[in-house]
């Protein structure tokens, strides 16, 4: 699958006149939601439910049968069940988009095979396709929202990134960057001349996708639930984790400031995938490089 795309890709970049028809990319605003595999949920949803204090049944959230868990009314984590050992716990990572329809089209006019167009659970329609390297992605239509109502000790009410291991950047930013117009935002690594995360901004918001640049053979789970994890933004790092120890959530790690600049503080959820608070803006200057896009808000 892997090499019919980096193909494809390839005969696009050296032939753009195949693309030149090609219907208008519609508008990709945001993270819509993330799909996380989970083992046992009664574990996950204390961890979802209560420890992190999320909503259940609201918003885009209302009719999936899975559980599911809104932050807003349009950014929600869903949960699926697996009984078997996998080195990725994040199963999709959903974009909220202008036009469902038009970017089944616009995939397809570029030689990929896209679902077809499906409503949800929660009646919002939706398409998946698989990047170069297998990772699902979805394009969700927006939704209209509730009025909803903040969870009690909610700690953070914005999904502001999704990462996951990338093993060939220049094959995913011919599908991220070249294809669907996602932009540089921040780079960096443990070393200030190494890049082991990149972060891609959406073209028309300011959430982001991370590549965790790394090799995946023979390391462990915790390893990999660190790497494939996801971002929740929270104005206070320190009142996060006042919040999170109110809630019952026992912490492994204390708060501490990013190679990027941002506060940010690590909770691990039941399978150890990594569940990231972070401050929306820098307090210091990153290391590595500079950003290069506007800072999501509050």
């Amino acid at each position: 699958m892997t090499r019919v795309l980096v193909a494809l890709f390839a005969s696009l970049l050296a032939f753009p006149s195949l693309a030149s028809d090609a219907p208008a990319r519609p508008k990709i605003y945001s993270i819509g939601f993330v799909r996380l595999k989970a083992t046992d949920y009664e574990k996950s949803d204390k961890f979802y439910g209560n420890f992190v204090s999320l909503n259940k049944g609201l918003d885009d959230c209302r009719g999936v049968t899975d559980p599911c868990y809104a932050l807003n009314p349009y950014q929600h984590v869903e949960l699926s069940q697996t009984g078997s050992r996998t080195d990725n716990f994040v199963e999709v990572v959903g974009f909220n988009v202008s036009d469902v329809e038009l970017m089944h089209r616009f995939l397809s006019s570029h030689g990929l095979n896209p679902t077809p167009v499906t409503h949800g659970g929660n009646h919002l329609r939706f398409t998946e396709v698989n990047d170069p390297e297998g990772n699902r992605i979805a394009f969700v239509e927006m939704s209209g929202g509730d009025a909803q109502v903040d969870g009690i000790g909610q700690v953070s009410h914005r999904l502001i990134h999704a990462g996951f291991i990338v093993k060939d950047r220049a094959t995913e930013d011919q599908f991220y960057k070249d294809l669907l117009g996602f932009r540089s935002y921040w780079h960096g690594g443990m070393k200030d001349d190494e890049t082991s995360w990149v972060s891609l901004q959406v073209p028309d918001g300011s959430d982001w996708l991370e590549y965790m640049l790394y090799d995946t053979a023979g390391k462990d789970k915790h390893f990999l639930g660190v790497m494939n994890h996801i971002a929740l933004g929270v104005t206070d790092i320190q009142a996060a984790k006042t919040q999170l120890i109110k809630n019952g959530a026992k912490l492994t790690e204390e708060p501490k400031l990013g190679r990027d600049g941002k506060w940010q503080l690590n909770v691990y959820d039941p399978d150890e995938t990594r569940v990231e608070f972070m401050e929306f803006a820098p307090k210091e200057r990153p290391c590595c490089s500079e950003f290069t896009a506007p800072h999501p808000k509050p």
